[in-house]
């Protein structure tokens, strides 16, 4: 088997996307209840226990049922009906049931769909890009974190430890095994991903507190430093810049369009989280090629 897809791109490419279809409708799991559980943690963490006294001796708190990233099965948010594997299945149910659910027919949101569809598109093109490797397995993994990261972020302005700090070390740990090849360099060796990491994450924890110096205000959260650290400890140092031009670009764009379009006040903030990861993606699939090209501008031309 491993030999048919290292020998035939269209079929690395077909069992890439599938494989990327349903890893889709898990990270769909994740961006649901990964908040909720983290919420439920720090709710935990700050309430005090009840103190026992003469007249009320202290009862034994009822345990809470367990609620994580595999249990309860998936229901319908509308009539809480649990949801049968024949129904569960990517993409397809969804079609099949026309977007609604086969108890109470309330609509199901277009999210589901869209976040399994752009994770097998995501995972196809990362596969058609590198090839049949190591490389390809690293930046699909990479690539899941990302989605998973910049729809949480989208809901929850939160870019969760869980997420950024796990692809930090993946990132640390792949570029000692040395997985890099000679056409795509990723994993980053070891010195670059270091120095990726240290330097992703200290470059905007000081623009962080020198924009609060100057404004009175934070202009982005510490999951910001955490997942450019990240990316930097895959990508290396070297590609820290491109990417940090590149999502300041995009978001002052789109930041402007909402703003014209009357969608987004000035005042409210919009995550920067999202801009980050799509500026990494694509500075980890054409990133060199991008800065060789830029700096082709400039090179003499006799």
């Amino acid at each position: 088997m491993l030999d048919l897809l290292a020998q035939s791109p269209v079929a690395f490419i077909a069992a890439a996307s599938a494989v990327g279809l349903v890893v889709g409708s898990f990270l769909n799991v994740v961006v649901y209840r990964l908040p909720i559980m983290l919420e439920r943690q720090w709710q935990a963490q700050c309430t005090p226990p009840p103190q026992p006294t003469a007249a009320a001796p202290a009862a034994a708190a009822a345990p809470q049922p367990p609620f994580n990233l595999v249990v309860p099965r998936s229901c319908c948010p509308a009539c809480r009906a649990p949801i049968s594997a024949i129904h569960n299945i990517p993409l397809l149910s969804y079609l099949a049931l026309r977007g609604r659910c086969a108890g109470c027919q309330a609509k199901i949101s277009l999210r589901y769909p869209a976040v399994e569809l752009l994770s097998a598109l995501s995972t196809a093109v990362v596969a058609w890009r590198f090839g049949f490797g190591w490389p390809a397995g690293c930046a699909i993994v990479v690539g899941w974190f990302l989605i998973a990261l910049t729809f949480i972020d989208l809901d929850h302005q939160l870019l969760p430890d869980a997420l950024t700090l796990p692809l930090l070390w993946l990132g640390l740990i792949a570029s000692l095994a040395g997985w890099n090849s000679s056409a795509h360099a990723l994993p980053s060796d070891p010195a670059s991903a270091i120095g990726g990491a240290a330097i992703g994450y200290l470059s905007l924890w000081a623009v962080f507190h020198l924009f609060r110096l100057l404004t009175g205000k934070e202009g982005m959260g510490y999951g910001d430093f955490k997942l450019l650290a990240a990316l930097g400890a895959w990508l290396g140092w070297q590609m820290l810049l491109p990417i940090v031009l590149l999502s300041a670009v995009v978001g002052a764009i789109l930041g402007a369009t909402l703003i014209v379009l009357r969608r987004q006040q000035r005042g409210n903030p919009i995550p920067f989280g999202p801009f980050l990861a799509a500026a990494g993606w694509v500075a980890m699939l054409w990133g060199p090629q991008m800065v060789g090209r830029y700096l082709g501008l400039f090179a003499p031309h006799g």
